[in-house]
């Protein structure tokens, strides 16, 4: 399919939202570089998220008031998702990914953090005992697969294995944050929850800086973005208005035009916009090995989402097939579950 080429047509690409989910996956792709800039200058990660949550949550509150209009009773009645979902989701998955960009590329760390739908699907099958159909194994095999790939255990450039473990540390928190919103919830508007959510974090995140559980170190040092020298702060705009405010926004409308699952599907884009972001501003490429790896994480990522997707239209009632229109979400796709 051509690109749009009228301005009826640029409508159509963007109302159907595709076109906002692209952009959603193409602002959470600049995460890492933004946060690489800076902590190459002597940020801590800690710092880093710190300041990324704490000015994403003040700029989203006053959108999140206004659609609460004083039904503050939601935030009572779901004080346990959204502290859950701050503390892991949000403050943990990112400190951890943050982490693991310190010591790996972007990219490398971006694809182990996306091993979180496989480790579902193990986590699963051991909790049933109940084998996985057979798209989701093959699924499973292949990202694993590519894993080794990533790794590249035999290449000249050894991966350092602590930020490979940081990495994971980040899927294991993507994976527990799917559990936590996996749940239905009707009363708990996406925007309050990712609002909210945001909050909890950068308080937590204060909050054991200032008990010196974790280092908190900033610089005003000039930050190096592609050709460009920049002040400190052009990196931390980006990082708190495009690759968090506007993506988690973005993300919402996205999932509420598509649906859940095909909003999920194209959030894997992610992985190649972070990729080529990371190349234009910090001149970071993995290598073919690395990235032929990347592909089979992905592509293992596509089959498990597949066979999930064929087993729900085949556990649906007949009925569902007259209606096309799948229901909104009750959380956002976005990457609080993303980077």
């Amino acid at each position: 399919m051509s690109a749009p080429t009228t301005k009826a047509d640029a409508k159509g690409f963007l109302a159907s939202g595709l076109g906002i989910a692209l952009f959603s996956s193409a602002v959470f792709g600049t995460s890492g570089s933004f946060a690489k800039s800076m902590l190459e200058t002597g940020w801590s990660p800690g710092a880093a998220v710190a300041v990324r949550l704490t000015g994403a949550a003040l700029i989203l509150v006053i959108p999140a008031v206004v659609v609460l209009r004083g039904r503050w009773h939601q935030l009572k009645d779901n004080w346990l998702t959204i502290l859950l979902f701050g503390l892991i989701g949000v403050a943990g998955c990112q400190l951890f990914y943050f982490n693991a960009v310190a010591r790996l590329s972007v990219g490398v760390a971006l694809l182990l953090e996306y091993l979180a739908p496989v480790m579902i699907v193990l986590w699963l099958w051991i909790a049933s005992r109940r084998r996985p159909r057979a798209l989701t194994a093959a699924g499973a095999l292949l990202s694993l697969g590519g894993l080794v790939l990533v790794l590249d255990l035999t290449g000249a450039v050894k991966v350092d294995f602590v930020g490979v473990l940081w990495g994971m540390a980040a899927a294991v928190c993507l994976v527990i944050y799917f559990f936590i919103t996996a749940k239905e919830n009707e009363t708990l508007p996406p925007l309050v929850l990712a609002s909210g959510g945001l909050l909890v974090g950068a308080l937590v995140m204060w909050l054991v800086g200032l008990l010196g559980l974790l280092p908190m170190t900033f610089s005003n040092a000039d930050t190096t973005l592609g050709p460009w020298t920049t002040p400190w702060w052009v990196s931390a705009v980006g990082l708190i208005v495009l690759a968090t405010v506007l993506a988690y926004v973005s993300g919402i409308m996205a999932a509420r035009s598509l649906g859940s699952k095909v909003a999920s599907f194209v959030s894997l884009t992610e992985v190649l916009f972070a990729v080529v972001w990371a190349w234009l501003l910090l001149g970071e490429l993995p290598g073919p090995i690395q990235l032929l790896g990347g592909a089979l994480i992905v592509g293992g990522v596509v089959l498990v989402r597949i066979d999930e997707l064929r087993g729900d239209r085949r556990a649906a009632p007949a009925l569902d097939h007259v209606n096309d229109v799948e229901p909104v979400p009750s959380g956002p796709v976005t990457k609080a579950s993303r980077s």
